[in-house]
């Protein structure tokens, strides 16, 4: 019988094209939120290389190899597998930001937005509550969001209320629909043009889930887009906002159902009913909202029968 030698692996350092290549059966390789590093599971020998002189009777009765391996945590996998996301980590991990928030809304932090640089170039994605938290934001952490304005066929402006649920925000007052496209496929863009087709399929996916509004009844080329603006705002003192913000505009009659979970209530108004809420100060308002109403809102609110002029503006607007 001849003797095997145990079998080495001969890099550790796997390519990005190996490593989607490897799938190993099982769910998450975290076991739960008590866990504290990552639990990466034995290869099957199947994706490890054979020594060449191997006979087929020595591989059948060989039941068990040892694998000389550096041992993983979380503190070498980005250095060891920099093409491995460690968000899901992270994800489970305890965070006292989060405590005693609706957990429903806690859940949708897990959410992978886009992560841009200055000009609106994805630059990597990062969880929904690693892009709001005020020290990355502080730090210049910024991502990609949408803003759409629905108006009814009289011309008056859907706004919603968030939730008090909301972690972000809660209780203001805001334009029919705020959110974030996603780091996922069909929502990301690297061109303007492109990213304008994943913003459109965003918001359609969140006014749905927000409002209840089905997706026939807006759809995506439906949605005109005017132009994005840049802006930073404060929630609370752990909470708040750097987005580049895609503003669309789309009038529809349309199904309402609200989530309550997300928005509080919701109204149609003129443009003189929303000046006159503006001066209500038992109403509070979201900053982007107000940064929009104070700059260009009801300019293009007046053009609503031709936007024509105003779309697809290429420049960002800073504000």
């Amino acid at each position: 019988m001849h003797r095997v030698a145990p079998i080495r692996l001969l890099s550790q350092k796997l390519s990005s094209r190996a490593i989607h290549q490897l799938k190993p059966p099982g769910p998450n390789i975290l076991r739960g939120p008590s866990s504290t590093r990552p639990t990466i599971r034995t290869l099957p020998l199947r994706y490890i290389q054979k020594p060449a002189a191997m006979s087929t009777t020595t591989a059948t009765q060989t039941t068990a190899q040892t694998v000389g391996t550096v041992r993983i945590t979380a503190e070498n996998m980005q250095r060891l597998f920099p093409e491995i996301n460690t968000s899901l980590r992270e994800s489970v991990a305890s965070s006292s930001e989060l405590e005693g928030y609706d957990e429903e809304q806690v859940r949708l932090m897990d959410e992978v937005c886009i992560v841009l640089d200055e000009d609106d170039k994805p630059i990597g994605s990062a969880s929904k509550k690693t892009c709001h938290l005020m020290a990355n934001i502080d730090k210049g952490l910024l991502h990609r969001a949408f803003s759409v304005f629905l108006f009814d066929s009289e011309g008056r402006l859907l706004l919603q209320q968030r939730a008090d649920e909301k972690i972000t925000f809660p209780g203001l007052w805001t334009n029919t629909c705020c959110s974030h496209p996603l780091g996922i496929p069909g929502e990301t863009g690297d061109t303007l043009e492109a990213a304008i087709v994943g913003v459109r399929r965003a918001a359609q996916r969140k006014l749905d889930q927000e409002l209840g509004i089905p997706a026939k009844q807006v759809p995506l080329d439906d949605f005109e887009f005017l132009t994005r603006i840049h802006y930073k705002a404060p929630s609370n003192g752990i909470w708040g906002e750097h987005e580049i913000d895609y503003i669309l505009f789309t009038q529809k009659e349309v199904d309402l159902a609200p989530n309550p979970n997300e928005v509080k209530d919701t109204k149609y108004v003129t443009a003189d009913e929303l000046k006159e809420m503006f001066q209500n100060p038992a109403l509070g308002f979201t900053p982007w909202f107000k940064l929009i109403c104070e700059t260009m809102l009801f300019e293009w609110w007046g053009s609503l029968k031709d936007l024509s002029k105003y779309t697809n503006e290429k420049e960002i607007r800073r504000m």
